[in-house]
């Protein structure tokens, strides 16, 4: 038992005092923190049976300062009401859940689009001396990601190719994406297609306009073809925006179809459609990009480009901890194929 005067402070239990109360050894107590293979059942209950009445927590912190490494990753995403983004997320815990003897834990940072609120919190975890940083950036050649992985954090570009070789890196061929999204619209018979984003500041979306330029080509029809609705940024509201501009455009120089450069802006198009009772796909065919759970929930099912979004996490938290662990570790970049995924928003 502790004994404390009275009015002192409540001071949390440490291991001399859960090896005083169990009977055995700071060694053993160690162990059963640490290496509980090593240790007997019947003496690893009674030191877990000491911890549960002293309540004690372990100090990570003096933990990984003896260790010298932290047991923390964080992923700093562009966008964290997108469930894309936070997909991306479950696949890192998954990976970190599993890495090393009692996995690793994953901070999750939301720079919103925003490249000071970022660089804010880049500076913020490597002062914290995170173990690795993973990263969907605004800029993926902006000069702070390199400084940082200068002074000795490693860092994961995610969902974005950076110029050089400076960092590893996963993502997915956007280029190819688009180009399906159109083909497939293209064999449905539609010639003259909106595209649905903000191509001018986000580079995914620009290499999906790229595909879906190269598409029409591929199809003998011209560039003029493809009619911008740009928007703002990529949400449900920008989607409902986007609709209503299509909507008041002139029959005969109306879209019959929409690509949009995420499934946010397709499900909110889609909304429109339905408030302005608009016959989707007779009307206006829709395709969207992710694949998110929503896509297929939607009240008219979502054709989708499907990316491996979980399978994107756990790739990035691989190549780090690769380059955490490795002797002369040469930077990789891991580019995955996407899928289409037909569904009614496109099936006459």
């Amino acid at each position: 038992m502790v004994v404390r005067e009275p009015g002192a402070e409540p001071r949390a239990a440490g291991i001399k005092e859960v090896a005083a109360a169990a009977g055995v050894s700071l060694g053993t107590v160690s162990n059963v923190l640490n290496r509980p293979d090593r240790v007997s059942p019947a003496t690893r209950a009674k030191v877990e049976a000491a911890m549960a009445e002293l309540r004690f927590v372990r100090n990570e912190s003096a933990r990984q300062l003896r260790a010298g490494r932290s047991r923390v990753l964080a992923y700093v995403m562009l966008d964290g009401s997108n469930p894309f983004f936070t997909d991306v997320a479950a696949g890192m815990e998954d990976a970190a859940d599993a890495a090393g003897e009692g996995g690793l834990s994953l901070f999750l940072c939301n720079s919103a689009h925003q490249p000071s609120r970022e660089a804010a919190y880049l500076g913020r975890l490597e002062q914290q001396r995170v173990q690795g940083v993973l990263i969907t950036p605004v800029d993926p050649d902006a000069p702070l990601l390199g400084e940082i992985a200068r002074r000795g954090t490693p860092v994961v570009v995610v969902d974005r190719t950076p110029e050089g070789t400076s960092h590893c890196s996963v993502a997915v061929d956007d280029v190819h994406g688009g180009e399906i999204a159109v083909r497939h619209l293209v064999e449905q018979g539609h010639e003259r297609i909106a595209f649905v984003g903000n191509h001018t500041t986000v580079g995914q979306v620009r290499d999906r306009r790229l595909g879906a330029l190269r598409a029409l080509a591929a199809a003998g029809l011209g560039p003029d073809q493809l009619v911008d609705l740009t928007t703002t940024a990529l949400t449900v509201a920008d989607g409902r925006g986007a609709g209503e501009r299509l909507a008041g455009l002139p029959a005969p120089v109306r879209p019959t179809a929409a690509f949009c450069a995420n499934d946010l802006v397709a499900l909110g198009l889609l909304q429109t459609c339905a408030n302005l009772r608009m016959s989707v796909p007779d009307d206006l065919a829709i395709v969207g990009y992710d694949d998110i759970e929503f896509a297929a929930a939607a009240a008219v099912p979502l054709t989708s480009v499907r990316q491996p979004r979980r399978r994107l996490g756990r790739t990035a938290v691989e190549l780090l901890l690769a380059e955490v662990s490795e002797t002369g570790h040469e930077h990789r970049k891991v580019v995955f194929t996407p899928e289409l995924v037909v569904r009614a928003s496109t099936l006459r």
